[in-house]
């Protein structure tokens, strides 16, 4: 498994190369989730830092742009050797700083890793098109960099997240300034003695620490091109309007509020374990995590008490903890009183709560971590705050529909649109919801739908879940982090006499006649 993670870490940031402290000398405690205990202390950057690192991401660029995307992709094959190699170094961080259980951060690594993969493969998937469109015209189309950009993210998959713009990124030529969160740092700096074994070049891949003044410093300077973010709604939407002020490329990434409709027809078994493995894994603190279940037909049928009596029988198996089968503590104690609020209030409001993960806080009263366990509430009321609110925590709400339709009417109601999934067993039943939730990445039998490569990750536009332009991985991340340049070229006429008369073969002018749609040279 390796060295157990060091535990008094200084991160500081990393720009042109070198280790830099902040020009503030100003740091916050990294705080282990599980403990609560300081576990290190990570820079609070200033604009001053930003604006370093991001003049040696614009002096590297020129340079690393100008290499072939095969040398580029050398360098992340590289990187992805050493990823794979790591892995369990890097988990043991993850479990560290974020609280995940040891299989969901080997996961977390190995997801992230696939993205490197996908991004070894672009010198295949961004080749450009060539056509001759009349008789002496030709078009045809590349990709080029857009130069400096950054990617904010967020603390809930400290490896995974970073990766699903770092690869892309990269290999399609730009240079990049990553501002990982502040609760979750230790991965990433980590990373970054990785990235620096792979051979990249200095300048190329830049780390900058901090909370809000690092962001909008990042956002607002005119060098950066292109800036992604992936965090809550809220946040989201103030990065997105503030970058398409400044008419620069976003793509902000939010919340969710995820739906699971199960069926009569649906396999008892298999979606318990689903359900469950969807709203409680990683304690629940993914965009993709189920939030609600609407389980179809009578609320006293066979099949919809056995599956709710299974959802509670597994969910109450688990334990707390870190090792793997364990759920682990969710980020910090602002988290928690969220969740907590939650739950209280569907109480207040007659909610029936079903599993009751409050029972962890007494039974680890001497446990300073943040555990909460998992949590299963039954709703008379789809309007109660906990229906409709992103609660980013265990806590799934079910509630009883009678018919298809309404099922879809309450799910397409939220103002979210990251994902949606029905169980069942017919697949023209699946057919017919598929086509009418509304959501951009959906499941059949699958509570986690989440696109694996080629396949592109982002919410739905017009929604909370997303906000910018494009995807943020797959072929929506090659659209969006370079430049589609259109070239069309002509050339003189040639003079011989072969091409002057017109060579027939089988009756077609193979110089392409007379063509009345080309404007060029011609009034």
């Amino acid at each position: 498994m390796g060295e157990a993670p060091p535990t008094d870490t200084t991160v500081n940031n990393y720009i042109a190369g070198q280790i830099s402290p902040p020009a503030s000398k100003n740091y916050l405690p990294i705080i282990n989730p599980s403990t609560s205990l300081q576990i290190g202390q990570v820079a609070l950057s200033s604009p001053q830092d930003v604006n370093t690192a991001v003049s040696a991401a614009k002096s590297a660029f020129p340079s690393w742009s100008s290499l072939t995307v095969k040398a580029r992709a050398a360098y992340m094959l590289k990187f992805h050797a050493l990823a794979r190699d790591n892995a369990h170094e890097l988990a043991q961080l993850i479990v560290l700083e974020n609280g995940k259980n040891i299989t969901e951060a080997l996961a977390d690594v190995a997801k992230g890793n696939e993205t490197v993969e996908y991004a070894c493969s672009l010198p295949q998937l961004m080749q450009g098109k060539i056509d001759r469109v009349s008789g002496q015209v030709t078009c045809q189309d590349r990709r080029d960099a857009l130069g400096v950009v950054a990617s904010i993210v967020p603390f809930n998959f400290p490896f995974m997240v970073p990766f699903w713009t770092l690869p892309i990124a990269l290999v399609t030529g730009n240079c990049i300034v990553l501002k990982p969160s502040e609760k979750v740092p230790l991965t990433m700096y980590k990373v970054i003695e990785l990235f620096e074994k792979a051979g990249f070049p200095k300048g190329v891949i830049n780390m900058v620490n901090g909370t809000k003044d690092c962001v909008e410093a990042l956002i607002d300077h005119p060098d950066v091109k292109a800036v992604t973010f992936v965090g809550s709604s809220p946040v989201a939407k103030i990065v997105s309007d503030r970058c398409h002020s400044l008419n620069k490329r976003c793509t902000a990434l939010g919340g969710a509020k995820n739906h699971l409709i199960a069926l009569p027809d649906c396999d008892v078994e298999g979606t318990a374990q689903d359900v469950v493995v969807s709203y409680a894994g990683c304690a629940g603190q993914r965009c993709m995590a189920a939030s609600v279940l609407l389980i179809v037909g009578e609320k006293e049928g066979a099949v919809q008490k056995a599956l709710l009596d299974r959802v509670i029988e597994k969910a109450a198996g688990i334990k707390a903890g870190t090792a793997a089968g364990q759920m682990g503590p969710v980020i910090d104690s602002q988290s928690m009183a969220k969740i907590l609020s939650y739950i209280e209030q569907s109480e207040k409001d007659g909610a029936k709560i079903l599993l009751d993960g409050r029972v962890w806080m007494k039974e680890m009263e001497g446990n300073k971590g943040n555990f909460i366990g998992p949590t299963v509430i039954l709703h008379s009321n789809k309007t109660d705050k906990a229906m409709c609110e992103e609660i980013f925590g265990p806590v799934l709400s079910v509630y009883h529909v009678a018919t298809w339709q309404e099922a879809i009417e309450i799910e397409n109601s939220n103002p979210f649109g990251n994902a949606a999934a029905v169980y069942t067993s017919n697949g023209g039943h699946a057919e017919w919801f598929m086509t009418r939730v509304r959501a951009s990445m959906l499941g059949v039998n699958i509570g986690i739908p989440v696109p694996r490569e080629p396949f592109s990750f982002g919410g739905l536009y017009g929604t909370r879940s997303k906000y910018g332009d494009m995807d943020i991985t797959g072929d929506g991340a090659i659209e969006f982090f370079t430049n589609r340049i259109k070239i069309t070229s002509k050339w003189p006429k040639p003079t011989v006499p072969e091409y002057v008369m017109g060579v027939q073969e089988g009756g077609v002018i193979m110089n392409g006649g007379t063509d009345h749609a080309n404007f060029a040279g011609r009034m």
